[in-house]
């Protein structure tokens, strides 16, 4: 009950402060909410950011290899020249991956081109194809919302099918299903079996919603599916059981028996996998967040001297009463706490503040960000212990003075 009409009195003594003294409030309690906006954005938006990419990153699929001519990482020591040398990964050897790889699950040849994509009057130019082998469904992450996938006589025998997605699907059929419709793919007429569930945009690029996925044997007749301008992989899945080390390993020794080099030549492909973007990530969002706490760190400190000074006007204002106070009997505890609630709780109007803009932000403003941005439990959270923490620091000082103050001197303060 003490604690309970201590905190009552303090929030009175800090509502007080705040009408009676706007102007002085409203400049101390800025550099709070500034503080507060800057490190809770910077975290908002990395930790928005952190989870979009994360998210595109895990579509790949966490247990499949793909094997490449390019790396996702570059060695400092190996010469430039030797990736330009390298061959693409060919169809044919997905066929002895599929044969051979113990450790392997499943397994497709893949590659993307731009066409032009077209219905009736209805046309899209720039439209991603991927031309994909029979297996594409089981190693790489996707839903079918309406009508179904290849089957295995479509996808060997080369036949004029296609899955489009949903944004393609509306733009190109606005009043009609497109299923069992023909559309043009480069000039040639593919039949529509299939509409991928909508995903949404990806930081990363390659959202199903825009693309069309034909059979690899099909696209033999509308491209070059050797060339290196189209960037073949192949992409392996790792069986239940398997870790993606062990799959690296065995398809090291497989791609090499393959492609017969020798002992000491230099292997001409390389085997990429998520971990090495997510590696990247960790080290990127890792200097990030030392970013946004030394910018939201100067504006906190700033306002923790803004509540300091507060406090310090408020003990001068208030020594009589505090003279008083003692007098009839109020412990120094009483008035250190008395005096450190008051400066929590106007810390904390300026945090709620610069959360309150925050989320107001994240909502008027997240589409402009291209991706979906929300202000976390986690970050609301580290908002309010920030605040408190700030008000703890700040008002200990003039609270502890006050503390101290003899009664006798306290009452003859004019």
């Amino acid at each position: 009950m003490i604690f309970l009409g201590l905190f009552r009195e303090s929030i009175l003594f800090a509502i007080n402060a705040l009408v009676v003294n706007k102007l002085r409030t409203f400049l101390s309690l800025l550099g709070i909410t500034i503080g507060i906006f800057a490190i809770i954005t910077v975290f908002t938006v990395v930790d928005s950011l952190e989870q979009n990419l994360r998210k595109s990153v895990q579509s790949l699929g966490d247990d499949v290899v793909f094997v490449q001519k390019w790396p996702w990482t570059f060695g400092p020591d190996y010469p430039w020249w030797k990736y330009m040398n390298r061959p693409v990964p060919d169809f044919n050897e997905l066929d002895a991956i599929l044969r051979k790889c113990d450790g392997a699950q499943s397994a497709a040849f893949v590659i993307n081109s731009s066409i032009t994509v077209k219905y009736k009057s209805n046309s899209i130019e720039n439209v991603t194809v991927i031309c994909a082998s029979h297996q594409y469904d089981k190693v790489k992450n996707f839903e079918i919302a309406e009508g179904r996938y290849f089957t295995e006589i479509e996808s060997s025998a080369g036949r004029p099918v296609a899955v489009i997605g949903d944004v393609l699907a509306k733009a190109l059929f606005p009043n009609q299903s497109p299923l069992g419709q023909m559309i043009k793919v480069n000039g040639a007429r593919v039949m529509v079996i299939g509409i991928f569930k909508k995903e949404g945009e990806s930081i990363l690029g390659g959202s199903p919603d825009t693309q069309v996925l034909v059979p690899v044997q099909y696209a033999r007749s509308l491209i070059d599916i050797r060339s290196d301008n189209l960037d073949p992989e192949l992409m392996v899945r790792a069986k239940p059981g398997v870790s993606n080390d062990e799959l690296i390993d065995e398809l090291t020794g497989l791609m090499r028996s393959i492609r017969k080099l020798q002992p000491r030549q230099d292997d001409n492909f390389a085997l990429n996998q998520t971990s090495l973007i997510s590696n990247q990530f960790d080290q990127l969002f890792d200097i990030v967040g030392i970013a946004g706490w030394i910018i939201g760190g100067f504006s906190i400190l700033v306002g923790g001297f803004g509540i300091a000074n507060i406090m310090f006007v408020s003990v001068k204002e208030r020594t009589n009463i505090i003279g008083i106070q003692k007098s009839l009997g109020a412990k120094n505890y009483f008035i250190l706490l008395q005096f450190i609630f008051e400066s929590i709780f106007l810390s904390l109007i300026g945090g709620i503040i610069g959360l309150l803009i925050v989320y107001i932000i994240t909502i008027t403003a997240g589409d402009s960000f291209g991706m979906e941005i929300t202000l976390s439990k986690s970050n609301i959270i580290l908002g309010f212990t920030i605040s408190i923490l700030i008000g703890v620091v700040s008002g200990f000082v003039p609270a502890y003075g006050a503390s101290q103050l003899d009664p006798v001197e306290a009452i003859r303060a004019s």
